[in-house]
């Protein structure tokens, strides 16, 4: 939003915005929760997940799942505009019924288009504040598209044995850790230099674009040393959460100080 406005949005869209993804996210990890409720069972690492489920039944699931995904769909079509809930209807179909029922259980390689409504978030902040999406918004798009895989394969690592238990092929059940590894530092190698690019096209400053690369930096040293040299995944994961966190930071304080 910040991106696409040069500056800090206006309070109260940036809130209705920010409640109608919430409410989309939060219905679609419902959705999730009912159709993986087989899986999860072979799961410990969500076992609360499927007490959550059985305390509260599924048909109370599916039935909240829908309220706040329409409900969602719905403000955003008429409080905002039609590109931002196109764009939050997408990311709650292709996540729920193209990632969860289809690519997770047949394809190793799910992670990848999986990564797409994860990253669509961007484009709904974006849109809702500029509907024609700009060059800015989609290498935000991208970022966040190449990020998803080196973060969840390093969950994937790490709980490896319960994936498998679960009969989910995720990359590291079905190719192997050295494989998983290099796809992971792959991915985080493109990061430093694709976040500079809002530098290269004029959208953020040269303070901004050090400090990304600098950023993506730590993250692929980081990948190194808790993936690929050592078998610290959960360091990794972490690692992951930071590097995201403070890189959308910086977008917020760029565009807030220097517009």
């Amino acid at each position: 939003m910040t991106l696409a406005a040069r500056g800090l949005p206006s309070p109260g869209m940036g809130m209705l915005c920010l409640l109608c993804i919430v409410m989309a996210a939060s219905g679609s990890a419902i959705l999730n929760v009912v159709f993986e409720s087989e899986s999860d069972k072979a799961m410990p690492r969500v076992d609360r997940r499927t007490t959550a489920l059985v305390r509260l039944g599924e048909g109370n699931a599916l039935a909240l799942s829908a309220v706040l995904v329409i409900t969602s769909v719905m403000l955003s079509f008429l409080l905002i505009n039609m590109m931002t809930g196109l764009l939050i209807l997408a990311a709650s179909l292709i996540y729920t019924i193209l990632y969860t029922l289809y690519l997770k259980k047949r394809s190793p390689y799910g992670t990848v288009p999986g990564g797409i409504p994860g990253a669509l978030p961007v484009l709904i902040g974006y849109a809702s504040v500029r509907p024609g999406l700009g060059l800015d918004g989609l290498i935000l798009f991208l970022v966040m598209l190449l990020w998803q895989p080196p973060h969840f394969l390093a969950l994937a690592l790490k709980y490896k044995d319960e994936y498998k238990a679960a009969g989910l092929p995720v990359m590291p059940v079905a190719f192997g850790e050295p494989f998983t590894k290099s796809f992971i530092f792959i991915y985080a190698s493109a990061l430093p230099l694709l976040t500079t690019s809002l530098w290269l096209f004029g959208y953020c400053s040269a303070n901004f674009a050090c400090f990304a690369f600098l950023l993506g930096c730590f993250y692929l040293m980081s990948c190194y040393r808790n993936v690929v040299a050592t078998n610290r995944y959960g360091r990794a994961f972490a690692a992951s959460i930071v590097y995201i966190m403070f890189l959308m930071a910086a977008i917020v304080v760029d565009m807030g100080v220097n517009r």
